[in-house]
């Protein structure tokens, strides 16, 4: 598999960025990406990266905010995330990947939006404080990690993102982002685009744990490029119900994981809906039910893990894929903020 060139008709790519919305979204490059990044926002973005101008991060700056002493693992993270990208069928034709660090103009008006942001509503940011409790930080949180929302609405606005697909945790950034915006539109000129977020019908996935969130960090992850041996040993592992301890106990699905990835994966709705039902009766073990999901699962992954493979033969394209991108934001992200200096007055020399 090799990927496309990009060829353009520079008329009619015009015309099309002028009827299209912005979708801005992005990852962090701090490993691999797993399930929880598909159902999240990887599913939303392949539907609506042709019906939209759709500009994705790989943030590999909001990686450092808590990786700072580790950059060589950013580094080596920037090619595997864009694997997957395209692994799971983000068409760098129709989307445009953009290495964050490379887009100067973001730092730029990270810079500008502190100003109109509060310590005090920082810290009382849900998607900050849950970040922050899970990594341990407690009064010693870098201060790049505190302010990310900040720099997220740097992102967003960089872009004049009209819509943000993210998982529901999420949520509280693209609201304190809105506020941003108010402020800064309010106190200069009306130049920034208001976003919305868009959160998947899945919403988040919890870890094969029975944590309510999956993470890398957590060590609770089923990667997009996991072989049918990991997937196997993961299932294995995952979290039930404790109680259902013999084949004829009648057992519960609420809050058992293996059923909550058979909703999400599981195209057979009416099978899945039987084995609930035999499951809470009693007369089906947990054995059955895991087989049934590493099968749903290993075909769902499969493909995804063969274009992998494919990409991975060529790494240099990928970069050069990464490159093309990356400047093609610069051109957006310098006229955002051309705008933004025109309308507090920093235009000095123009």
């Amino acid at each position: 598999m090799v990927l496309k060139k990009f060829v353009f008709s520079f008329n009619f790519v015009i015309i099309i960025l002028i009827m299209k919305k912005v979708i801005l979204t992005g990852d962090r490059p701090t490993g691999p990406l797993h399930l929880g990044h598909y159902v999240g926002s990887l599913k939303k973005r392949i539907e609506l990266q042709r019906e939209y101008d759709t500009y994705i991060l790989v943030a590999d700056v909001q990686a450092l905010t808590d990786n700072a002493e580790n950059p060589e693992k950013i580094r080596k993270n920037i090619l595997e995330v864009a694997l997957d990208y395209m692994a799971v069928g983000i068409d760098p034709n129709q989307a445009t990947i953009v290495i964050q660090s490379l887009v100067p103009e973001i730092a730029e008006l990270t810079v500008y939006y502190l100003n109109l942001v509060t310590l005090a509503r920082l810290q009382r940011n849900p998607t900050v404080k849950n970040e922050m409790k899970q990594k341990g930080f407690g009064a010693n949180v870098p201060v790049g990690f505190l302010m990310y929302p900040i720099s997220q609405a740097a992102d967003i606005t960089a872009f004049n993102a009209d819509l943000v697909p993210v998982g529901e945790d999420q949520m509280p950034v693209i609201e304190q982002t809105v506020e941003i915006v108010r402020a800064f539109n309010r106190i200069y000129k009306p130049v920034l685009v208001e976003p919305k977020g868009l959160v998947s019908e899945v919403g988040r996935l919890s870890g094969i744990d029975g944590q309510a969130k999956m993470g890398k960090s957590l060590g609770n992850a089923i990667y997009l490029s996991d072989s049918r041996d990991d997937l196997a040993k993961k299932i294995k592992s995952m979290y039930t119900d404790p109680n259902h301890i013999r084949v004829e106990d009648p057992g519960t699905v609420k809050g058992n994981i293996v059923f909550e990835y058979l909703d999400a994966f599981d195209y057979d709705l009416d099978e899945v809906k039987k084995l609930k039902s035999q499951y809470k009766a009693g007369g089906l073990g947990d054995v059955l039910v895991k087989k049934r999901l590493l099968e749903v699962l290993d075909n769902f992954l499969k493909p995804i893990r063969e274009r992998r493979a494919e990409f991975a033969k060529d790494p240099a394209q990928i970069m050069k894929m990464l490159e093309a991108g990356t400047n093609k934001a610069r051109e957006k992200t310098s006229q955002t903020l051309k705008k933004v200096k025109e309308a507090m007055m920093l235009d000095y020399f123009e």
